[in-house]
């Protein structure tokens, strides 16, 4: 069976390369979705990858594909430090959820330091730039255990 991974993104991010690169780097969503791809590969698995501004079309998307992934990967955005609905919706599903941002949200000023999300989250990747995106994707397989066996023990296994 493959492993099907959804990555969502949140508002604002169809800008990334633009908006505040001093914060987010020059990296664009559609380089960021191509390397997620091509991880996705790597790994064997299915890649749905998605962006909206509107908070409700994620919780619809979150909703729709409840039965449906693996595992979600999700950069809410601003959504982190508000949104009750999207917190909702995430708590219905069953799988890893792995909250990611660009940069270190924890360093950052005070309406941006408290993700409401990550309460939900398996796990929560922050700082890392665009390669967090990956390190998401992997941490998501590892706990689903569909990591491929042709890849290193380091990164199959990880510190025992």
């Amino acid at each position: 069976m493959t492993t099907h991974l959804l990555i969502l993104n949140g508002p604002n991010l169809n800008l990334l390369g633009e908006r505040e690169p001093e914060i987010y780097g020059a990296t664009t969503l559609a380089t960021i979705e191509e390397s997620c791809q091509a991880y996705a590969d790597v790994l064997g698995a299915k890649l749905d990858f998605r962006q909206s501004n509107y908070e409700g079309q994620l919780v619809d998307w979150v909703h729709e594909v409840r039965h449906a992934v693996d595992a979600i990967i999700v950069n809410p955005a601003g959504l982190s430090f508000h949104s009750i609905p999207l917190l909702d919706a995430l708590k219905v599903f069953s799988g890893p959820i792995m909250e990611t941002h660009i940069s270190n949200i924890h360093a950052r000023d005070e309406h941006h330091r408290h993700s409401i999300l990550s309460s939900v989250a398996t796990g929560v990747i922050c700082g890392l730039g665009p390669y967090g995106y990956i390190i998401a994707m992997q941490a998501a397989a590892h706990l689903l255990g569909t990591i491929p066996n042709n890849l290193p023990e380091p990164i199959r296994i990880g510190p025992a």
